[in-house]
């Protein structure tokens, strides 16, 4: 018995695992870099409110420039107004800092921060210092006077800006979140109905193994799955057609093959050994018997081979040719009135040996139901689109009766000694080709005219 892997891990949930890593590392992506832009664009700001004050300052000195450093810094400090989070320094040339704006005790009581400012107090410039948790953005603008430096300090609180750029994140995450698990969900479904087809496959597959082949797939929507639907079921066709050619073979051979074992076995029963007349006899029956068997057996092979798909080659065919060459063939078969009316012109795209071997089972046909001297013709016309051969004769004609299962296995009239496997053959042929054979409609004892009708191109 074969056990089928354990399933661990489905289409589906790969699909759905695969969806919600995909967005889930956008959303992060997203997010990382919302907070990036976000937190240059915060010290971009300050900065900019920075390099206002100091623009302000550069201002009001060119108004006061017969006043010295610390005078200037008095003035603007006295006509300053800080904004929200901002404190305005002045670091005199002589004594200790002065400030305006709302008092900070990690910025009053930081020796790190007064470090800061005697850093940059020379040369100018813009720091970020962090002290108790909180992070600031300082600028230093020098003030010289003779030989002597004061300076214009600026801080600003970047922590209240960067608490509501984390509120605005975690906003975002759970937002974030609730989409992912919508994207999920909608994943799920969507995952669900897309992948229906497929399920539909493993079970329709599972019951032909089981050893039904009736099921089907219901053929829905406009996509690839519904071309896999469509070539699915025509599998299924193709199968359940072998599997009957195949059953039909053996059912046909088992019937036909019984009668002339039965015959083969009776003769060597009652054949007497010591009788040369008798087993020269027997032996002359038993090789006609064998040679109808193998006749029969090449017969029903070539019918079970008519539904593979290499049963017929295309290539281009001269019509002329091909119709010069069964006429000559059929002058073999018997002594009859054999004539042609050949007026196919061109090529057309056929497997020309099985036409021809349609054709002489037609002529063999027409042969057998008529007598020396008969008249029967061998025809043929074509037009751009299709390629037609007839063979008719002046016989009996067919019985009404059969007309309609004539091309069926094992149909024969009462006149016939073969097996009715060769209009058979002929119909196999004619549908390999994607055409048809045709029997016309005569009255009755006016003979019969059978006509192979075959598409001209490839189109089939």
């Amino acid at each position: 018995m074969v056990r089928r892997p354990r399933v661990a891990f489905s289409v589906r949930s790969r699909l759905i695992v695969a969806i919600a890593v995909l967005v889930g590392a956008a959303l992060l992506a997203a997010g990382v870099a919302m907070w990036v832009v976000e937190s240059r664009r915060i010290d971009q700001s300050i900065d900019a409110a920075i390099a206002q004050e100091f623009a302000e300052f550069r201002a009001a000195t060119a108004a006061d420039a017969g006043m010295g450093a610390d005078a200037q810094l008095e003035s603007f400090l006295a006509r300053t107004l800080p904004d929200d989070g901002e404190i305005v320094w002045m670091y005199p040339t002589t004594g200790g800092p002065k400030y305006i704006g709302d008092s900070d005790r990690n910025l009053l009581d930081s020796p790190r921060f007064s470090a800061l400012v005697e850093d940059l107090r020379v040369k100018g410039g813009l720091r970020t210092f962090d002290a108790a948790g909180a992070r600031y953005r300082v600028g230093v603008l020098p003030v010289q006077e003779g030989d002597r430096t004061a300076a214009l300090v600026v801080s600003r609180d970047r922590t209240q800006a960067q608490e509501q750029l984390n509120d605005l994140l975690i906003t975002y995450a759970l937002v974030g979140l609730l989409a992912l698990v919508v994207v999920v969900a909608a994943s799920s479904w969507l995952a669900g109905r897309l992948l229906r087809p497929l399920t539909l496959l493993r079970d329709t597959a599972r019951d032909i193994s089981a050893g039904s082949l009736d099921e089907r797939l219901e053929v829905t929507g406009h996509d690839d799955l519904t071309d896999l639907q469509i070539t699915f079921n025509a599998m299924l066709d193709r199968l359940e057609a072998a599997f009957a050619t195949q059953r039909r073979m053996l059912d046909d051979a088992g019937h036909e093959l019984r009668t002339p074992l039965t015959v083969l076995r009776g003769h060597l029963e009652v054949m007497a050994p010591d009788d040369p007349a008798d087993v020269e006899e027997t032996r002359a029956l038993l090789l006609d018997e064998i040679d109808r068997m193998s006749r029969l057996v090449d017969e029903l092979l070539v019918l079970a081979k008519a539904r593979r798909p290499d049963f017929i080659r295309l290539e281009p065919v001269d019509l002329p040719t091909l119709g010069d060459g069964v006429a000559a063939r059929c002058r073999a078969l018997a002594d009859r009135d054999w004539r042609t009316d050949l007026s196919a012109q061109g090529e057309a795209l056929l497997d020309g040996q099985r036409v021809t071997q349609a054709l002489l089972q037609l002529a063999d046909n027409a042969a057998r139901h008529t007598q020396e001297g008969d008249l029967i013709t061998i025809g043929s016309k074509s037009s751009p689109t299709s390629v037609e051969f007839w063979v008719s004769d002046t016989g009996p004609g067919v019985p009404p009766e059969l007309r309609e299962e004539i091309f069926d296995r094992f149909t024969t009239t009462s006149s016939h000694d073969g097996f009715g496997l060769g209009l058979s053959i002929v119909s196999a042929i004619a549908e390999a080709h994607g055409g048809r054979v045709i029997l016309d409609d005569s009255p009755a004892g006016s003979g019969a005219v059978f006509r192979l009708r075959l598409p001209r191109e490839e189109d089939r």
